[in-house]
């Protein structure tokens, strides 16, 4: 394979010539070359791990009849290697599945598999039990990282890398590390990540970084074509000028072209979209036919974003602040989240179409079930969550999540009072993320690491009284140099004023499946001082399809429909309801369970509809 990379590598220096008799897929200083003929990538992102693997044929589908010949693809670590050494390779982790998926579409694949991948991930992809182990350091020449990694992308290449375009598979091109210049400029460290990946792959391997100086400069590794994303136009400029080493450079590629951005929780945090908005869909065909123009290539990052299902979405650190992700990943794309053209889908689409002209080939628009609606149905109390804990670990100071085996969810800290105290609550060395702070049972005070400065809880407790923390994993850091050390729970010691709070009982919430419900509930009544409350309820569909559901009034939570986290609902917004895909329905008997963290007596119903609403609402736990 070695002598193979050796040969693609000279391609970039002396031209086709070199190599277009020798690897199906290689490139010249200009051009992509596919068994010798210029190829241009017209592609888009969309990651498996986020889409249901039911609708995958579907989604890349609808990327082949919006002119997409290319499909990027994040591989996230974290869902494949939940714990060490133990690897899942099913259902939504079925990489090899949806390659060969997207290949009978007629699609090709770019393999983007980290181990650092961002993409509003948690902790961008890494698997929480890395905190854990002795001496890790992440993204840099550490041992036990790169050891991690290479057994994480061995397993992976076992999977997918017979699908290599080498071996008539769709797979194109490999992407080293992501975005590292935004990171760092360990050029050991990503020449390490090279070598494993040469020898794992025969295909083309590439960098795709900022365009700027600084990130192509911390980014680039010798031997390895580099890439840019961002604005096509400065990136290009950029790559051109600031790369000079011959091996790196070839055709452009605009790795990740940003039709809109995130969302994340906030009351002040609107729906990124552009439907509806003209002058900002002339603006990507004008980018879009720029890209193809110059006969270069291009990914619609995101073309389908998809869901954070469960626990998985990330956080941004921002001004000192948790800019937490929705569950929802809509992200604005061209296919929405439950995989229905946008404006913008049908305005890139007409760009590609006018480019290929009379050599176009793109295929009609799929036509796609109706959504549904589902009549508002009730939900009663089944069990307080504080009756349902699992066997605690009883400890002189709190530990964090990660020490006790837990990677996601919540985790509650118990402390019954000895000598009476009084003061400012401070759990930890800084609140992670958000905690829910309860004396005898009853709520106090919220302290939620999303405001830049979190509101402070004072406490007068005297001995007797039993102090709980329940803190909630809002997702883990995935960009910047905050993403280092992402240790979830409380981290440091807890104090009241100036006294040092010891001997705790610790709960591990991870929350796979809620518990069962009571055969008659037993926990208190729902209020705006009471502990969380898990509700169930059941409800039928005449027809089954995809739905939006809405819990109006209730404030924050999860929801699982017949067993599926479908993720968090926040009254503050943006994102204002929960993706249902009909794949997870069935006609009769559907069971919900809903998370009530701030259960309301008024707050008992919910309602499937089939046009989203986004929106906001004041944050009832403001500081």
């Amino acid at each position: 394979m070695r002598s193979f990379w050796l040969l693609t590598s000279l391609a970039a220096i002396l031209g086709p010539a070199a190599s277009a008799d020798t690897a199906p897929f290689t490139y010249n200083r200009t051009d992509f070359l596919l068994h010798g003929k210029p190829y241009q990538m017209i592609g888009g992102q969309m990651d498996p791990q986020r889409i249901p693997n039911e609708y995958w044929r579907d989604r890349l589908s609808m990327a082949r009849a919006m002119g997409l010949n290319t499909i990027f693809s994040y591989i996230f670590w974290n869902d494949i290697e939940p714990s060490p050494g133990t690897w899942d390779f099913t259902g939504q982790n079925d990489i090899k599945k949806y390659f060969q998926i997207a290949q009978e579409e007629g699609l090709n694949i770019v393999l983007r598999p980290g181990p650092y991948i961002c993409g509003e991930r948690e902790w961008g992809g890494f698997p929480a039990w890395l905190s854990e182990v002795p001496g890790m350091a992440v993204r840099t020449n550490n041992k036990p990282f790169l050891d991690a990694s290479k057994a994480y992308l061995e397993h992976l290449a076992e999977e997918v890398a017979p699908l290599q375009v080498t071996n008539g598979g769709p797979i194109l091109m490999v992407q080293v590390e992501n975005e590292y210049g935004s990171f760092g400029n360990d050029h050991i460290y990503v020449a390490a990540l090279r070598d494993m990946l040469k020898s794992q792959y025969e295909v083309p391997l590439y960098t795709n970084d900022g365009g700027g100086e600084s990130y192509l400069a911390g980014g680039q590794i010798t031997g390895v074509l580099a890439e840019t994303d961002g604005d096509p136009k400065t990136g290009f400029e950029a790559r051109d000028k600031f790369v000079t080493d011959p091996t790196s450079l070839g055709p452009q590629l605009d790795g990740e072209y940003y039709v809109t951005w995130i969302d994340t929780w906030g009351s002040n945090s609107t729906h990124n979209t552009n439907d509806g908005n003209a002058a900002a869909l002339k603006s990507i065909q004008d980018d879009v036919a720029w890209v193809l123009t110059n006969k270069s290539s291009i990914s619609i990052y995101m073309f389908h974003g998809g869901t954070n299902m469960g626990f998985q979405n990330a956080g941004l650190w921002i001004d000192n602040a948790l800019s937490a992700v929705t569950s929802s990943y809509d992200y604005g794309a061209p296919l929405d989240e439950s995989g229905r053209p946008t404006d913008a889908y049908h305005a890139i689409r007409e760009t590609i179409i006018a480019h290929l002209g009379d050599n176009s080939t793109v295929p009609d628009i799929p036509v796609k079930s109706p959504m549904i609606d589902i009549p508002t149905f009730q939900l009663k109390p089944s069990v307080a969550l504080f009756d349902a804990l699992p066997e605690p670990a009883r400890q002189q100071n709190p530990t964090n999540m990660e020490a006790l085996g837990q990677s996601y969810g919540f985790i509650m800290y118990r402390h019954k009072v000895n000598t009476a105290v009084k003061g400012s609550l401070k759990p930890g060395d800084v609140p992670r993320d958000r905690v829910l702070v309860y004396v005898n049972g009853e709520r106090v005070g919220v302290v939620d690491r999303i405001y830049m400065v979190p509101a402070t809880v004072t406490l007068d407790l005297k001995a007797g009284d039993v102090l709980e923390l329940l803190v909630e994993n809002m997702g883990r850091i995935d960009y910047g140099p905050a993403l280092v050390e992402q240790r979830k729970g409380v981290v440091g010691n807890v104090t009241i004023g100036d006294n040092v709070l010891l001997d705790w009982v610790t709960y591990p919430l991870a929350l796979e499946q809620p518990p069962a419900p009571q055969a008659k509930y037993r926990g208190p009544a729902p209020s705006a001082t009471s502990t969380p409350i898990f509700y169930t309820g059941s409800f039928d569909v005449e027809t089954i399809g995809d739905t939006f559901l809405e819990l109006p009034g209730w404030v924050k939570g999860n929801v699982w429909v017949n067993g599926v986290n479908l993720g968090r609902y926040w009254i503050i917004g943006p994102q204002q309801s929960l993706y249902l895909p009909g794949c997870y329905l069935k006609n009769k008997g559907n069971q919900i369970t809903v998370l009530a963290l701030e259960p309301l007596a008024e707050a008992t119903s919910a309602v499937g509809i089939s046009k989203r609403v986004w929106g906001n609402n004041p944050d009832p736990d403001a500081p």
